[in-house]
Order: structure tokens, then C-alpha cells, then sequence
């Protein structure tokens, strides 16, 4: 592992956040931070591609995989936030730590999300800076964890897609999203996040990479316990009643078969992605 490398990823990232929170003064919104994640993981992609002098087969694969999906997330966020307040998480924690929460927020939101960002893109790392020995062992991880991205991205993609379609719908305000993909996942997009950063891991286990397991298990972890399904579900239920309902027979993560006996109304609730 080389640690230069790995340092000099950190800094661009922490500078990222920085201008961002800047931004976020003369707008009065931290939620600016969700569309600068991804382009820190690009950002940091770039460094460790340039630092490493190795601009083979594998690394442009790699580098246009992160552009892709780095660059489709921050759009996507963008246009979903534009001309819209305060996303109702960042107005929660701005309440939570006021007074001062302008200089607070430096730290707590975007500092830590740029910290998290640099951990998380351990095999980044790994799959750039370390030669891929040809084998058939090797061929398949790699090959398995672009198969991983694109199922990943897929996911994702049409997720956001179909609740955003669903949104722009005056008929369907107040009411649950639960077609497409939403029909066996209550939070497909964040199931499709999270396999792509497993395709980045065997990305980089096909180059020896195994130490870089650290970065999914803390996106998994981050998607599922921390800032993703639970945050999003801790209070909704506990606000619109019929949201029982939907969980009852739609899993909240892995996608699967839904329950036989479920109806196709609609149950009345908020938006809850």
C-alpha cells in the first residue's frame, strides 16, 4: 500500500470539501455536500491514476468505470436538489449543533464526509496502483467485479430514474413509490451503490488488493445503518402509519419476491427517498 499516494488522495479531497463548504455559506445549503461525494471519489481516482504512472488497459477501464458513475450520481443529485430547500436531514443537524453551525458544519459535515470518502476508496487505491498479473484467477476476479458494477449501476440508475419519473407525477404526490425496481426494494438505488462498490473491491482483489475489504463493509454499513435505510426510516413510520404496510411486503435492501397476497393500491404516504 502506498501511503504517499494515499495521502495526496486525502488532500485533494479535503480541499474539495473545503471550496464546497464555502459554497454552502453563500447558499445557506449543506446538502451541496451529496453532490460533491462522488466527484471526491473522482477527484481522488485521478490522483491515485497520475501518481501511479501506470495507464494500461485495466486502469482506463477503471478510471472511465469511476467517471461514469462519479459524474451520473453528482448530476443526478444536482438536478434532483435544484432550487430546493435544505434537504430535511442537513435541516435536522444544522438545528441539532446552532448556534454557529456555519463553522460547525466545516467539520462535522464536510470534513467528515471527505474522511469517509478517502477510507472508502481504499480499493481505488489498490486496483490503480497495483499491476494486474495475468491469470485466469485474476481475469475472473476482475471480470467479476465490472459485472458487479454495471448490475450495480443498473440498479441505481433505474431506481433513480423510475422515483423520479414517479415524483413529477401531481397524481402520485403523498403516495409510495412501490413499481419497477421499488416493487422488490424498498431502497433499490442504495442495493445498487452498495454492489458497485463490491465490483471496485474485486477490482482490486484481482491485484492483491485484499486489504482494501475495509472500504465496502463501511459502505455497507454506511447504507444500511448509518446515513441510508435507517436514517431515512427512523421517523417515517412513526408519521404515516400505512408505511408499515409497504415494509410488510417489500424488502428494504436485497431485492426479492414480493409477498403473493399483496395488493396493488397505493397506501398514502410521503416520499421517502
Amino acid at each position: 500500500m502506498n501511503w504517499l499516494i494515499y495521502t495526496d488522495g486525502l488532500l485533494i479531497m479535503l480541499a474539495m470539501a473545503f471550496v464546497t463548504w464555502l459554497l454552502s455559506l453563500y447558499l445557506r445549503d449543506v446538502s451541496i455536500v451529496d453532490s460533491a461525494w462522488s466527484l471526491m471519489f473522482l477527484a481522488a481516482a485521478t490522483v491515485y491514476l497520475i501518481q501511479s504512472n501506470q495507464f494500461g488497459f485495466k486502469n482506463i477501464i477503471l478510471i472511465s468505470l469511476v467517471s461514469i458513475w462519479a459524474v451520473r450520481l453528482a448530476s443526478h443529485l444536482t438536478w434532483r436538489n435544484w432550487a430546493e430547500p435544505e434537504d430535511r436531514r442537513y435541516q435536522a443537524i444544522r438545528k441539532k449543533y446552532s448556534p454557529n453551525f456555519e463553522f460547525k458544519s466545516l467539520f462535522i459535515i464536510f470534513i467528515f464526509q471527505a474522511i469517509l470518502a478517502w477510507m472508502v476508496s481504499l480499493p481505488l487505491l489498490g486496483a490503480f496502483t497495483n499491476p494486474l498479473i495475468i491469470s485466469p484467477l485474476t481475469i475472473f476476479l476482475f471480470g467479476t467485479g465490472v459485472f458487479l458494477w454495471f448490475a450495480g449501476m443498473f440498479f441505481e440508475t433505474v431506481a433513480d430514474w423510475q422515483l423520479a419519473r414517479f415524483k413529477n407525477e401531481p397524481s402520485n404526490h403523498g403516495k409510495v413509490m412501490d413499481q419497477g425496481l421499488w416493487r422488490y426494494s424498498r431502497h433499490p438505488n442504495y442495493f445498487g451503490e452498495c454492489i458497485i462498490w463490491w465490483g471496485f473491491y474485486l477490482m482490486a482483489l484481482s491485484v492483491g488488493a485484499w486489504w482494501s475489504i475495509v472500504a465496502p463493509l463501511i459502505m455497507t454499513w454506511l447504507l444500511l445503518k448509518f446515513s441510508g435505510v435507517v436514517m431515512l426510516e427512523e421517523t417515517i413510520s412513526d408519521r404515516r402509519p400505512g408505511y408499515q404496510e409497504y415494509i410488510k411486503r417489500t424488502n428494504a435492501f436485497f431485492p426479492g419476491r414480493v409477498n403473493k397476497t399483496e395488493t396493488n393500491t397505493h397506501t398514502h404516504i410521503e416520499e421517502h427517498a
